[in-house]
């Protein structure tokens, strides 16, 4: 499958949908309200976050399109996406010094080329790229419309310096985890993580979607409360800290 073509869209909540994108195997996801729609970490390059942003319409229809972007955190297979929509772009407070910068892109690029983007894809995205229009200290309440509001949380850093996870209540709460949790491998710690907040950010994310809720990985496939916490711990044991 070329990673613009998309598989079908998952329903882990009732007006909640995610997309496992291919290549890089990354979480997209799609949040409705009346009126507007939240789009979650839009793909890994331009031509990526085009499809996604063309499947996200499909799904919406009657013409509706993606009002809000949300970033996880900012590492190239999540946000380089991002200059696909036309839409205000959330992220965790700091987020800005990696997006909104010429040496901070320049990074995201060189990290992009080192995992096996094309270089031209690369460059393309990473120029159109920009910071955040609202950086989230502590915890920010997005209202959706029509009764769904969307709390977005800054719960890092841990697996890199600046992790937003997305909360969505509702018959089933669903919580978009971004890289904290990862199902289809162990999780990655790169040169940014911070090893040693990781298991507390995860215990915050617990705490905030609770034990019924469904868990949506940054990569991988959907898993609950009890999973995370193994995670925590796994991870608690890896770097030696409580």
């Amino acid at each position: 499958m070329e990673w613009t073509e998309l598989p079908e869209w998952e329903h882990p909540a009732p007006g909640v949908a995610r997309l496992r994108l291919p290549g890089w195997d990354c979480t997209a996801g799609l949040v409705r309200g009346e009126g507007a729609a939240l789009l979650v970490d839009p793909g890994a390059s331009l031509a990526q976050g085009e499809a996604v942003r063309r499947a996200a319409e499909r799904l919406l229809g009657d013409g509706a399109h993606v009002t809000h972007l949300a970033l996880t955190h900012p590492h190239f297979d999540h946000v380089l996406g991002a200059p696909a929509f036309e839409a205000p772009v959330y992220a965790a407070v700091g987020a800005e010094s990696l997006l909104g910068t010429e040496s901070g892109r320049a990074a995201l690029r060189e990290d992009a080329v080192r995992h096996g983007l094309d270089a031209a894809e690369a460059r393309k995205a990473a120029a159109l790229l920009r910071g955040p229009d609202q950086p989230v200290s502590g915890e920010f309440a997005l209202d959706l419309g029509g009764g769904r509001r969307v709390l977005l949380a800054n719960v890092g850093p841990g697996h890199s310096g600046h992790d937003l996870v997305l909360v969505v209540p509702g018959e089933r709460t669903a919580v978009f985890c971004g890289d904290l949790v990862e199902e289809s491998g162990e999780p990655q710690a790169g040169p940014d993580a911070v090893p040693a907040r990781w298991p507390e950010a995860l215990d915050r994310l617990l705490a905030l979607g609770g034990e019924e809720a469904v868990y949506v990985p940054g990569h991988g496939a959907l898993v609950d409360a009890a999973f995370v916490r193994r995670q925590r711990d796994a991870l608690a044991r890896r770097f030696g800290v409580s």
